[in-house]
């Protein structure tokens, strides 16, 4: 591991407190380089599939990456230390649910501000701890004018209505987070937050890989692994796996994105 156990705590400390944290400078760039000149053509095709369907906004694509060589990285999400940050938030036994990107284009624009899930027990009146956890990172360095991902501080514990007032009257900023390649969020996905508009011609791809409490389930999200891959992978891995879909080949995998609606 590369930070000591009391770095770790004041990480979870951060994300209980303002719903996110950022590890500067984690993971590799020259492998994340790699996924980016991998994904490049998984994007082209996606676009010319299912494009038309504009379900995450205008110029802007939601796509699960193949869970292979060279996306299927325990480097990357096995990391130890982002998996004792997660422990610490959402319980031990925690699975992992989602390997993904989210992609503005020129041409894209502010999304509206959401969260990526509804409160567990609405008819309570209050958020619970933590239950799901994206961690996100990118391809490219993420600049103020390719479409930095913009989100708020605290309002992982309010409800959206109580969010979005304090939003419209100023009492919480809604800020742009500028990351380097390699740099790594862990985020509650109940955080309000929004895409914004990428200015240039170069794609914008924001990694994005799930893990949940060990009883939740949700259907919209999943993972397809091939066999030879699952039958490579840590104990631990298939632990964190274990409710996804192994299959004989890739190509049993869905055409088409099943994880359409996104924003609560």
């Amino acid at each position: 591991m590369r930070y000591q156990k009391s770095e770790i705590e004041q990480f979870t400390h951060e994300t209980l407190t303002d719903g996110f944290c950022i590890l500067r400078g984690h993971f590799s760039s020259d492998k994340l380089k790699n996924w980016n000149e991998r994904f490049q053509p998984l994007l082209a095709t996606h676009i010319k599939r299912e494009g038309h369907l504009k379900n995450r906004g205008a110029e802007r694509y939601y796509v699960t990456l193949p869970f292979d060589a060279p996306f299927a990285d325990e480097e990357i999400f096995a990391d130890p230390d982002v998996l004792a940050i997660v422990e610490n938030l959402v319980g031990a036994d925690f699975t992992m649910v989602q390997l993904a990107t989210d992609t503005p284009l020129l041409g894209s624009d502010y999304q509206e501000i959401h969260r990526d899930a509804p409160p567990l027990f609405p008819e309570w009146g209050r958020e619970t701890p933590p239950f799901q956890l994206a961690v996100n990172f990118s391809l490219v360095d993420v600049t103020e004018e390719n479409g930095p991902f913009e989100t708020t501080r605290g309002t992982h514990v309010m409800s959206k209505e109580e969010g979005l007032r304090k939003i419209e009257t100023g009492a919480v900023e809604i800020e742009p987070l500028l990351m380097k390649v390699g740099d790594v969020m862990i985020r509650d996905v109940r955080g309000l937050h929004r895409g914004t508009p990428n200015r240039t011609s170069e794609p914008r791809p924001m990694c994005v890989v799930g893990y949940s409490r060990r009883w939740l389930f949700r259907p919209e999200v999943s993972i397809t692994i091939p066999r030879y891959v699952w039958e490579n992978l840590s104990e631990q891995s298939r632990r964190m796996l274990r409710f996804n879909r192994v299959v004989e080949s890739l190509a049993d995998a869905p055409e088409t994105e099943v994880y359409q609606a996104f924003a609560y």
